[in-house]
């Protein structure tokens, strides 16, 4: 066991496909981080093993602002002391501590279940097909419900493909600091699992395979083709990891990482 780095940063996503929210502690639970992809836009035209509406569709979405109207409410359970002490569950999710609202690129706010928020996902693109609001207790998420992905992999990336990459193209849940480590190191942690801070185990269960997504700038929704050419030719199209978490905590930003046998 070794201290590999740290936690540089954390994010969550209300609602999948768009803007994270950078946090300075996250609830990492057995369904993933709380609060994180709660909500989504399912579409009558896409496939049934993967039915959501994101900026494949309509590029702008990755711009859209969800956040929580009461964010205190929103970083863990509510009874995570009592569940703690007592070695007890933490409750799920609930809908109404957690309300959500959208802010648009164009500054208006919505609620998440107002129809209209809908149509302005539609604005500029032809998409014939009914579109719906869909929630879960479990995050949306494409496959293990925690994500990890080093700043050096990003670096990395952006020396290869010579062009700025910035790491919130990703939208990993844990960034990680990993100076004495090589690039794409998270690769070579399948298999094993990380402890972050004092408590959370998480389980690097497999790479995760890339699409258009990580070519989308953050704040324009431009495209960066070079990115993804680059993770296809270069690194199998996997970056970062998945992993399922085998610890429930809180992580806090700085958090040692540790590499565990």
């Amino acid at each position: 066991m070794s201290i590999i780095g740290h936690v540089d940063s954390l994010w969550r996503y209300p609602v999948k496909s768009m803007r994270g929210e950078e946090m300075e502690e996250i609830f990492a639970g057995y369904a993933g981080v709380y609060g994180d992809r709660l909500f989504a836009f399912v579409s009558a035209g896409q496939p049934k093993g993967f039915p959501y509406f994101t900026g494949r569709e309509q590029r702008q979405m990755i711009r859209y602002r969800a956040r929580f109207r009461d964010p205190a409410k929103a970083v863990a359970p509510s009874n995570l002391s009592e569940a703690e002490a007592f070695n007890a569950w933490p409750l799920p999710v609930s809908s109404a501590e957690l309300r959500v609202e959208v802010e648009t690129p164009d500054e208006k706010v919505f609620a998440i279940d107002d129809p209209a928020l809908i149509d302005s996902l539609r604005a500029g693109i032809d998409h014939g097909h009914e579109i719906r609001l869909i929630r879960s207790d479990r995050a949306f998420t494409d496959c293990a419900p925690l994500s990890f992905l080093s700043l050096q992999t990003v670096r990395q990336l952006e020396k290869e493909s010579e062009t700025r990459v910035d790491k919130r193209q990703f939208r990993a849940n844990v960034y990680l600091d990993l100076p004495g480590l090589a690039p794409f190191a998270e690769d070579e942690f399948v298999g094993r699992s990380l402890r972050l801070g004092s408590k959370v185990v998480a389980a690097i269960t497999k790479r995760d395979g890339r699409c258009m997504m990580i070519t989308l700038d953050p704040d324009t929704a431009e495209k960066s083709p070079p990115v993804l050419k680059t993770v296809a030719q270069k690194h199998d199209g996997k970056t970062g990891v998945y992993s399922a978490v085998l610890v429930e905590g809180l992580v806090r930003k700085g958090d040692p990482v540790e590499l565990l046998d």
